[in-house]
């Protein structure tokens, strides 16, 4: 199983995170697009990515940013979403290589997304969600965001890969659904996200378990809600995760937000014997 780490806001540069991954005996780094280091226009200097990561031999993931929006109803935005879809895409393909040298080759390089939720309207009563109501215009725009992966992505070793944050709207089910019967798409499962909301979506994770190819690891909390913990510090049977991660052949990113909890991660993953980092 090949375990990796999330690009750290105490790392100041590519560099920093790389030194940290080796240190720490980890196989791969997940580049956050919402950080301003890891834009796409940033990104498009694979060559400089690319021999970073060969020096140390590890290879990388991508996480697109969490305001990307394909169904926006604006268009321009809309279009601009789109365009970095694409134009990442293009950054993920050249970093195969990277990965079948110093990760798993039976493994895609992903491109983790989140679904945007969209706007809601505030009535008396109730909420009312504008995907929601505006089904089918959302729909439409699921479709040409398939068919367009599916053309840039073509016979490439690249996944887009969707991962639950605080519960998947029913509507975003149905979009979900429709993404992964394509080869292109697959799902994240967040397992800290997914206590922190009482973990109401594992049924629909669990149902689509053949589709389960990239997890975010860290503990997390019900009640108070918590996550990104270190390993070992919520309320998350851990090693059923993680046996799971590994009956699906997926990849692990430990996902926390500081290198002390980084480190405490990698410390329990060894002390534990789930796998040899």
């Amino acid at each position: 199983m090949q375990y990796g780490m999330p690009t750290l806001i105490e790392n100041k540069t590519l560099n920093d995170n790389i030194a940290l991954c080796k240190e720490l005996g980890l196989s791969f780094i997940e580049l956050n697009m919402n950080f301003p280091e890891y834009q796409i226009d940033k990104l498009e200097k694979v060559t400089d990515f690319y021999k970073a990561a060969d020096d140390a031999e590890i290879y990388y993931t991508i996480h697109l940013d969490e305001n990307l929006n394909i169904a926006d109803f604006n268009p321009l935005v809309r279009d601009a979403y789109l365009e970095t879809v694409r134009r990442t895409i293009e950054v993920a393909k050249k970093f195969v290589e990277l990965k079948n040298k110093y990760g798993d080759e039976h493994q895609s390089v992903t491109i983790n997304m989140h679904m945007h939720h969209g706007i809601y309207i505030t009535l008396p009563d109730r909420k009312v969600q504008m995907y929601e109501r505006d089904f089918d215009i959302y729909m439409d725009y699921f479709k040409i965001f398939r068919n367009s992966c599916e053309k840039w992505i073509g016979e490439t070793d690249v996944k887009i890969a969707i991962e639950n944050t605080e519960g998947f709207r029913d509507y975003e089910k149905k979009a979900i659904d429709y993404l992964l019967a394509s080869p292109c798409f697959v799902l994240t499962w967040d397992i800290g996200h997914s206590k922190a909301i009482g973990e109401k979506d594992v049924p629909y994770i669990l149902e689509r378990k053949e589709k389960l190819k990239h997890f975010h690891i860290h503990d997390g909390k019900e009640n108070p809600p918590k996550n990104h913990l270190g390993l070992g510090d919520g309320e998350i049977d851990l090693g059923e995760r993680l046996s799971l991660a590994k009956e699906c052949n997926a990849r692990c990113v430990l996902e926390t937000k500081t290198i002390e909890a980084l480190r405490k991660s990698v410390g329990w993953i060894s002390d534990n014997y789930y796998e040899t980092l």
